[in-house]
């Protein structure tokens, strides 16, 4: 399973080595300062927040978790017993409430994910309708604390990526996940470092 960043002690250790390997990941920590922890609980409602801030602003994304939570909507067996209209007039969508359901039947073991190795991990969860790799893989990123972890489908760590190391063009998800590969064991830190540059050079942030 590898290291499992807990503290931000932890973050710390991983931009050290970054830095010491990579002289633009030195220069990025120079602008961009100490990186966030960014860890968050593990379990159903990280999921289910995921699902339901795709494709929407995280004002918006935000919002209807506040309504869902309102209503008493954050777990499986809520979910599960809700009538579409109250899914839908807590802001779900007819095909994010559908996605809900499917997180909510499938009854995860959260706890056995916990130990099990990344693929396990991806796997376990892209097999749910509503969840990609991309939600997979931040998932195991900060709400498991998994210290090697990348997500390179991720269009700000691209674009942070073209950026830092100066590209012609945007890095594909393949290029990147290949690049990636020279920043492990902390590749974990590595996106935290790439999202934190990508909020310095865009002046947005590029991950919630």
């Amino acid at each position: 399973m590898g290291r499992l960043i807990l503290i931000e002690d932890d973050v710390a250790e991983g931009a050290e080595w970054l830095a010491l390997r990579e002289p633009r990941f030195a220069r990025a920590l120079e602008l961009t300062g100490p990186l966030p922890l960014r860890r968050r609980a593990d379990g159903f409602l990280p999921l289910l927040d995921a699902i339901v801030s795709q494709q929407v602003s995280v004002a918006a994304g935000d919002a209807i978790m506040a309504r869902l939570a309102a209503a008493g909507l954050v777990t499986p067996a809520a979910i599960l017993l809700a009538e579409d209209d109250a899914l839908r007039g807590a802001g779900l969508s007819r095909q994010k409430a559908r996605y809900a359901r499917a997180l909510a039947e499938a009854a995860i073991d959260f706890d056995l994910l916990r130990d099990a190795p990344l693929e396990e991990v991806v796997a376990t969860l892209v097999a749910v309708p509503g969840i990609g790799r991309w939600t997979a893989e931040i998932y195991a990123m900060f709400a498991l604390g998994r210290a090697d972890v990348f997500a390179p489908g991720d269009l700000a760590l691209q674009e942070a990526a073209r950026l830092l190391f100066e590209m012609e063009g945007r890095p594909s998800e393949k290029e990147l996940r290949r690049m990636s590969e020279d920043w492990s064991p902390w590749r974990g830190v590595a996106a935290r470092l790439l999202w934190a540059y990508y909020r310095v050079a865009k002046q947005r942030e590029g991950i919630r």
